[in-house]
């Protein structure tokens, strides 16, 4: 692969691909443009009953874009469930860079001054594609999803990119399109006008009530 820039990266997810590494330690990436694609729809994100309780106690302290490559590297960590990630320092480097330039964002899950949980990915157009995510404590994971769906209705986004479904996705209404089908929703959505927001206007009670 010819030297990946961060313009040339966008071009790429506007074109439904996106890079991946065979390990945390690998220095080379290659393109990913998966038969099946995972989404979740907005319109149908599913918050389980016992994660809306959970969520009514505020059990985190939420924030946005306060520590986008403290979360890439707890993203590329290995955990208990992986021994290795996809996510090599190429791909840190690049993301950060395009977190800079307003294109990439974090989600992020604090108690008091500790990142326990938190996810980022790309903002473009309507889209957002979802990259990764971690959590050291309870329900973080969950819990930064849900507030990045509030985000992303607010905003005006389309279409939530999650690359492949999980046990963990379908929770949340995860779904696989064919490609040709998510080319098409990726086409649509491109033409949509949608902005980030840092900052929600309202709880994340607006995806159940």
């Amino acid at each position: 692969m010819k030297t990946l820039t961060p313009e040339i990266l966008l071009r790429a997810y506007a074109a439904g691909i996106f890079p991946m590494s065979e390990g945390r330690d690998d220095p080379e990436l290659f393109w990913v443009d998966p038969e099946n694609r995972g989404i979740i729809p907005l319109d149908g994100f599913h918050v389980p009953r016992r994660l809306q309780r959970r969520l009514r106690n505020n059990p985190f302290e939420i924030r946005c874009d306060t520590a986008f490559a403290q979360v890439m590297e707890s993203c590329a960590e290995e955990a208990e469930d992986r021994e290795s990630t996809w996510i090599n320092q190429i791909i840190i480097d690049l993301y950060t860079t395009l977190h800079g330039m307003g294109r990439a964002h974090s989600v992020e899950c604090w108690e008091g001054e500790t990142l326990v949980g938190g996810l980022y990915g790309i903002a473009l157009d309507g889209v957002f594609f979802g990259e990764s995510m971690f959590s050291r404590a309870t329900d973080a994971s969950k819990v930064v999803l849900v507030h990045l769906a509030a985000r992303l209705r607010q905003g005006g986004f389309t279409l939530l990119d999650v690359q492949f479904v999980t046990e963990h996705l379908k929770q949340f209404g995860a779904i696989e399109v064919p490609r040709n089908e998510y080319h098409l929703l990726l086409s649509e959505a491109l033409e949509v006008n949608a902005k980030f927001p840092v900052q929600l206007t309202a709880g994340v009670e607006s995806l159940w009530e």
